[in-house]
C-alpha cells in the first residue's frame, strides 16, 4: 500500500520545526559568545562566526532536500503550496520573530520553485510598514537607569548590572571615567548634563575581542546613544572608550563591520532600540548586523521594491571608472549599487567567473575590519525594463548575456550582488578641496594597512577600487583580484646592469602567479601630483617588502591584531 502523502498543513509544520532548529543552532553558537570573550578565545569566536554564516543556507538545503519529494506536480503544486503558506502562516501567528520565519519559508519557496522576481501568490510579500514587537520601554530587554546627581554612582550601577564572565579590573575608576565623558558629551550636546533616563540593554553585543554595552540618554524628546566598548585584558576587563554620538554609533553599526553575536530570542526587540540611536541606518543593515543577514536581505529587497513603486527614476551606470569585471549600475535615488559579473573578462585579466564568486565568499566569511564593503548575493531578480536607461540595458545585455535576459516587459537578472553605494576614491581626489583630498590619501594608506593586518591582500591597488563612507572611511569594494595576504610572496626587483633588462618592456627574471613586488605599486596607484609626498609621508613603508613580510611573520605566530571601530580619540586614556 503506497504512503499517503503530506497535507499541506504537514509541510508547514516540517518548515516551522526546521525554522526552529535553525533558530535553536543560531543561538546556541551566539550564545558561546559570552565565554569566547572571557576566556579571550578569539581564534575560537572567528571559527564561531564563520559557522554561523553558514547556518541557514545549511538548513534551508537541508529542508529542500527533504520536501521536494512530498510536494505534489503540476498541476496542483502551486494550490498545494498556497494552502501550506496558509497553513504555515496559522502555525507561527503571534511567535517571536515571525519576520524572521516569513524568511525562512521563502527561501524555501524560491529553492523548491525557483522564483524570479516576487511570486505573491506562493511567497510572503508585504511591501508596506511594519511594526516592532512592544513598546520600547516596556521591553524586557531594557534597564533604565535615572539621574540620581551622582553620574559617578549612576555609571557604577551600569556597570554593576551586565555579567560578562569576568570582573572588571576596577570598575570605580571605569565609572569615573566615563562619567567625566559622558559629562562633557552632554554639556556640549544639551548644554546640561541633565537627563531624564539612560536606558540600556541587557544583552551584551560581542565582535571580534569587543563586548559592547549598547544604551541611551533621553532628555525630553531627545536622544543620544550611550556605548561602552569593553576590553577583555590579561588582568580583567575594563571600559575601553565612550561612544555618544550618532556618527560613532553608526560606525560602529557599519556595513563593513562583521556581525554582533547578540543572545536574545525576540530580534524585533532589539531592532526597535537600535532604530531609536540610528534613525539613518536602514532596517536591513540592522538585521544583518546582528546575524540575520537572510533577512537583512529581505528587508532591503522589500525597501528597494516601495522605492521603485514611488519613484520615476532610472537605472544608470554608477559612477566611476568602468570594471573589466563587473557591469555596476545604480539607481540614483536609493542609496545602493547592482554588481552583474560579465561573461568575458578583457585582457589581462585572468580570472574566472567562479574564482570571481570565490572572492566575494571570502569577504562574506572573513572579519572585514571596517574596510571591506558587505556586499549581499541575490538571485533571479526582476526589474520593469522602463526603468533602465537604454545604453545601461544595451550593456548587459551584451555583456552580461548569461546572466541578464528580457522576459516581456521585464529585465531578468539572474545573479548579482549589491552594496552600498560609495564615493569612488579617484573621483574624490580629483573632485574634493585639497584638505579632503590629503585626508582620503592618508585614509587610503590605513585601510591597506588594516586589511594586510585582516591577511587580506587586494590586488589591485588602483584607487578606483576604493571608496569614501559618509564618514570619510576609505574602504575596499571591487574584489575580483583579492587573496590572502599569507598566499602572497613579496619580493624585491632584482637589479641588473644590462641597459637591455631595464629597458624591456617585460620583466627579465622569472615571477610566479602569487609574486607581488612593493616598490612598483606607485605604478598602480593614481595620485594628483600634489597627493604624493602625503602618501610617501605616512606610508612610505608599503613600498618596502620588509613591511609586508612582518605582517606575513605576524600571521604565521597566529597573532590577532586589535581593530577598533571607533576613532582613537574616544578612547579612554589611562
Amino acid at each position: 500500500m503506497t504512503e499517503e502523502a503530506p497535507a499541506p498543513v504537514e509541510i508547514a509544520e516540517r518548515i516551522r520545526d526546521a525554522f526552529s532548529n535553525f533558530e535553536g543552532e543560531f543561538l546556541s553558537i551566539t550564545r558561546r559568545a559570552q565565554a569566547r570573550f572571557a576566556r579571550r578565545e578569539w581564534d575560537l569566536f572567528q571559527f564561531d562566526a564563520r559557522e554561523r554564516l553558514g547556518l541557514h543556507r545549511a538548513v534551508v538545503d537541508k529542508a529542500v532536500a527533504r520536501l521536494e519529494p512530498l510536494i505534489p506536480p503540476e498541476p496542483r503544486r502551486r494550490s498545494f503550496w498556497q494552502e501550506t503558506r496558509s497553513a504555515y502562516a496559522g502555525l507561527i501567528a503571534g511567535q517571536q520573530g515571525l519576520e524572521l520565519a516569513e524568511t525562512f519559508f521563502n527561501s524555501v519557496t524560491r529553492r523548491l520553485f525557483t522564483t524570479i522576481g516576487v511570486d505573491e501568490d506562493l511567497e510572503f510579500r508585504w511591501f508596506g510598514a511594519t511594526a516592532f514587537p512592544r513598546s520600547e520601554l516596556e521591553s524586557v530587554a531594557v534597564a533604565t537607569f535615572h539621574d540620581r546627581d551622582d553620574l559617578e554612582a549612576t555609571i557604577g550601577d551600569v556597570l554593576d548590572s551586565f555579567r560578562l564572565g569576568v570582573d572588571f579590573t576596577d570598575p570605580t575608576a571605569d565609572a569615573e571615567l566615563v562619567a567625566h565623558r559622558l559629562r562633557r558629551a552632554l554639556n556640549d550636546a544639551w548644554g546640561s548634563a541633565v537627563f531624564d533616563g539612560l536606558d540600556m540593554l541587557m544583552p551584551v553585543f560581542y565582535r571580534n575581542k569587543g563586548a559592547y554595552l549598547i544604551g541611551r540618554l533621553r532628555r525630553l524628546n531627545r536622544v543620544i546613544p550611550f556605548i561602552l566598548p569593553i576590553l577583555n585584558t590579561h588582568g580583567g576587563i575594563s571600559v575601553d572608550a565612550v561612544l555618544v554620538s550618532e556618527s560613532a554609533a553608526s560606525r560602529l553599526f557599519s556595513f563593513t563591520r562583521s556581525y554582533f553575536h547578540v543572545e536574545w530570542e525576540n530580534t524585533g526587540e532589539l531592532i526597535g532600540f537600535l532604530k531609536s540611536i540610528l534613525p539613518m541606518k536602514p532596517i536591513a543593515e540592522l538585521y544583518t548586523a546582528l546575524g540575520y543577514n537572510q533577512h537583512g536581505k529581505t528587508a532591503l529587497y522589500r525597501a528597494f521594491y516601495r522605492h521603485l513603486e514611488h519613484s520615476t527614476g532610472r537605472f544608470e551606470r554608477a559612477r566611476g571608472t568602468k570594471g573589466m569585471v563587473m557591469n555596476v549600475f545604480t539607481l540614483p535615488s536609493f542609496d545602493v549599487v547592482f554588481k552583474v559579473i560579465k561573461d568575458r573578462f578583457a585582457p589581462p585579466k585572468r580570472t574566472t567567473r567562479s574564482e570571481v564568486m570565490a572572492r566575494y565568499k571570502l569577504v562574506f566569511d572573513h572579519d572585514r575590519v571596517g574596510r571591506m564593503v558587505d556586499a549581499q548575493e541575490f538571485e533571479n531578480l526582476s526589474f520593469p525594463q522602463d526603468r533602465f536607461e537604454q545604453d545601461l540595458l544595451d550593456e548587459l545585455l551584451s555583456e552580461a548575456a548569461d546572466t541578464v535576459e528580457l522576459d516581456g516587459d521585464q529585465v531578468v537578472i539572474k545573479h548579482l550582488y549589491t552594496e552600498r553605494r560609495l564615493y569612488p576614491l579617484d573621483l574624490f581626489l580629483r573632485e574634493m578641496s585639497t584638505a579632503g583630498a590629503k585626508q582620503a590619501v592618508i585614509e587610503y594608506g590605513n585601510a591597506i594597512r588594516d586589511l594586510a593586518a585582516a591577511n587580506i591582500f587586494p590586488g589591485d591597488l588602483f584607487t578606483k577600487n576604493f571608496g569614501v563612507t559618509r564618514h570619510s572611511n576609505v574602504v575596499f569594494y571591487d574584489y575580483d583580484e583579492l587573496t590572502l595576504l599569507s598566499d602572497c610572496r613579496f619580493r624585491a626587483v632584482p637589479q641588473t646592469d644590462r641597459y637591455e633588462d631595464e629597458m624591456s618592456s617585460q620583466p627579465w627574471f622569472s615571477v610566479e602567479p602569487n609574486d607581488i613586488f612593493p616598490e612598483e605599486f606607485p605604478t598602480f596607484m593614481w595620485f594628483p601630483a600634489d597627493l604624493w609626498p602625503v602618501m610617501r609621508a605616512h606610508h612610505g613603508d608599503l613600498f618596502e617588502v620588509d613591511f609586508w613580510k612582518r605582517i606575513q611573520a605576524q600571521h604565521d605566530a597566529g597573532d590577532i591584531p586589535d581593530f577598533f571601530p571607533y576613532p582613537d580619540e574616544a578612547r579612554i586614556r589611562r
